[in-house]
């Protein structure tokens, strides 16, 4: 569909299917890939509930917060289901750690499943309903991402928050069983709060984005419901979202296909712990150094040829935090020929400092090829005696051509879950999301979540 004065009713669609769809009408393997997304989320909470950057919001914001309505996962404090949002957003997206929709890089579970498991607890939610606000809210952020995708990216911004905060809406406006008129001013609510530049990337305030865009969207669903007005035309307009915030658009890839297609069979989670553009080079690193024994002292060099978009979004050569190093290919290529894995531990602020590290990764070097594929990489390691060995990775591990097993998704929560809450918990909690579709309260998860004092 072209970008012209004439499109109109783009918002307006898109907030009449949101309305219309059921749960019903969702197949088999969308359901199944919703209890993926939602475990593989909640593992994520629950590991980054006890970072430094959560302890500080709530120390900074619960003294504002009203009553007590919902969970901070994996911890014992309890805030209003708008603040506990944006604390979950942020514990989810703390790592790095989340899911990954490919096309648009979005990170959809953050926003969604925040805002929707906050507000589960506020306004109890049965399993059928859940997935689908859940499914839905996916849906419009990644079509609305798919929309401005790569053009809206380029300038800055986050595609995270500000397409996710109408993932929220979406959601939170599913949950309240919003008309076609207020799911309308709903989206537009949404389209007035975008949060997150791409300038953060290293910094808390990255995993600030999808919790400022759930809390924004529920607020925006919240205000709707109430009958608060916004522009029919809010994504669409000449002055709408579409057109401030990005100089390309295509309106057809967000209203057409409703019900056909579904984007969060396009999403994919992460094994290692980082921007999923560096999974390649860490998987093929991995590989090298397990088929060939390899370690530091052996190495000369590393020459990679990667994506262009690996070098933008994660060219830091001298990473100074652990969140920096999660930004760097340099030091994710030497941890992972170190450590042969790239978790939480392998991005501590003292793992990017050790000076083992910090020297096979002055050794690392970088090409970008227009070429490549995303998820690919070509990697030559040179020895010091002179030996050349290569790999060439197609497709990176947790890719949706080499998509991780449940078995592994469950591997990766207990992983994260660990130390955090007792084995047994975590072992229910797996079940729960497995069922989640069954559940009479949803609410019971966020719950059985809760942690003790952080």
């Amino acid at each position: 569909m072209p970008e012209s004065d004439n499109e109109t009713g783009v918002t307006s669609n898109l907030a009449g299917y949101l309305v219309e769809a059921e749960y019903g009408d969702l197949p088999a393997k969308v359901r199944k890939e919703a209890a993926r997304t939602f475990l593989n989320w909640l593992g994520c909470a629950i590991g980054g509930s006890r970072h430094e950057a959560v302890s500080m919001a709530i120390e900074a914001l619960a003294p504002f917060s009203g009553v007590a309505q919902s969970s901070v996962i994996g911890r014992s404090e309890r805030l209003d289901a708008l603040h506990a949002a944006l604390v979950n957003g942020i514990s989810s997206h703390i790592f790095d750690f989340d899911d990954t929709h490919l096309r648009t890089v979005i990170h959809p579970a953050g926003p969604v499943a925040s805002a929707l498991l906050a507000y589960a607890e506020f306004r109890p939610m049965n399993g059928k309903d859940f997935v689908n606000a859940l499914v839905l809210g996916i849906e419009a952020e990644c079509r609305i991402g798919n929309a401005v995708f790569p053009a809206h990216y380029d300038v800055g911004w986050h595609i995270t928050g500000t397409a996710g905060v109408f993932g929220a809406a979406a959601a939170i406006g599913k949950a309240l069983g919003l008309d076609r008129q207020r799911m309308t001013w709903a989206l537009g609510l949404a389209a007035s709060q975008p949060v997150g530049l791409r300038e953060m990337f290293g910094s808390m305030t990255k995993s600030f984005h999808p919790g400022r865009a759930a809390q924004n969207g529920m607020t925006a669903a919240l205000l709707a419901e109430r009958g608060y007005t916004s522009s029919d035309r809010a994504i669409e307009a000449k002055r709408g979202w579409g057109y401030v915030l990005s100089t390309q658009r295509d309106w057809s890839a967000i209203v057409e296909g409703f019900g056909e297609t579904y984007e969060i069979l396009s999403n994919s989670y992460k094994p290692f712990a980082c921007g999923i553009v560096i999974h390649p080079a860490i998987d093929g690193a991995i590989r090298l150094r397990n088929e060939h024994g390899l370690t530091p002292e052996r190495v000369a060099s590393i020459e990679l040829r990667v994506h262009p978009l690996v070098l933008e979004l994660t060219g830091k050569t001298k990473p100074r935090t652990g969140l920096e190093g999660k930004f760097s290919v340099y030091h994710s290529v030497a941890i992972a020929l170190i450590a042969g894995a790239a978790g939480e531990s392998e991005y501590s602020d003292e793992a990017v400092l050790l000076p083992r590290t910090v020297a096979l990764r002055e050794r690392v070097r970088a090409t970008a090829d227009p070429s490549m594929r995303s998820d690919s990489v070509a990697i030559d390691v040179v020895l010091t005696d002179g030996t050349t060995l290569s790999t060439f990775v197609e497709h990176a591990v947790g890719s949706i051509d080499r998509p991780m097993s449940d078995t592994e998704l469950e591997a990766k929560f207990r992983g994260l879950a660990k130390g955090v809450l007792p084995d047994e918990k975590s072992d229910a909690l797996i079940d729960l999301c497995w069922r989640l579709e069954t559940l009479e309260d949803v609410g019971s998860i966020a719950r059985m979540s809760s942690g003790s004092p952080a």
